[in-house]
């Protein structure tokens, strides 16, 4: 026996994948040029949390923008360097570890993604934000998206890019401490990453001591 179609309509249709429909409604409203911004790395024991802004030139969209969580790390640097190739402008800005210590993770991230907006050579009239949050200060009208690197191209830009970045920073500071194994776990608490922790205690300027397990010790 066939199952029997539903009679109950969903309340909204899950976005198969990012597009740039909401920078070009944001064009024919006079709001251009539009910013995309997201950040990498809230969750880590350590390093800084890197936030990008992008404005893609509705011309040349690269290909392959997604979500970074979903794409490979191949398919992250192909795409990574397809941005700040045809990308109309690119900015990154980080928070470290001491500075979110003296605040908290989301105020951290938050401030990393007013910075790269700040930083951006072209001042958007519009920013797309990931989250649900408006980063505070910012220099124009935001709208925070929630999952919006899966449903704004520019903000994917702007994942893949903080992404990119963000494993860079950590596969150095693995090549100058080797202890940690900084370049295979990016910072997060994986087994080996907590072992060398027990073992070599936090790195100053590097783990975020208001973390656990830092904080509880």
């Amino acid at each position: 026996m066939a199952p029997l179609a539903s009679d109950s309509p969903l309340l909204f249709e899950l976005p198969s994948g990012p597009d740039f429909e909401a920078e070009l409604l944001a064009r024919t409203r006079s709001q251009w040029p539009v910013a995309g911004t997201d950040e990498a790395g809230r969750g880590p024991l350590a390093g800084p949390v890197v936030a990008a802004a992008v404005i893609l030139d509705p011309d040349r969209l690269p290909d392959g923008l997604d979500d970074s969580k979903k794409l490979s790390l191949t398919q992250r640097e192909i795409a990574f360097a397809a941005i700040v190739t045809t990308a109309l402008s690119v900015s990154v800005a980080t928070v470290c570890a001491q500075s979110i210590d003296g605040c908290d993770i989301r105020k951290a991230s938050l401030e990393a993604m007013r910075r790269a907006v700040a930083g951006l050579c072209t001042r958007p009239l519009l920013v797309l934000a990931d989250g649900r949050d408006v980063p505070p200060g910012m220099p124009c009208e935001c709208r925070a998206l929630v999952r919006g690197d899966g449903r704004s191209f520019s903000i994917a830009a702007a994942s893949i890019v903080a992404k990119v970045t963000r494993d860079r920073i950590m596969s150095r500071a693995g090549a100058c401490d080797p202890r940690y194994g900084f370049e295979m776990h990016m910072g997060y608490a994986t087994s080996r990453h907590r072992t060398a922790i027990e073992a070599h205690g936090g790195l100053s300027r590097m783990h975020r001591m208001s973390f656990a397990p830092f904080r509880s010790s």
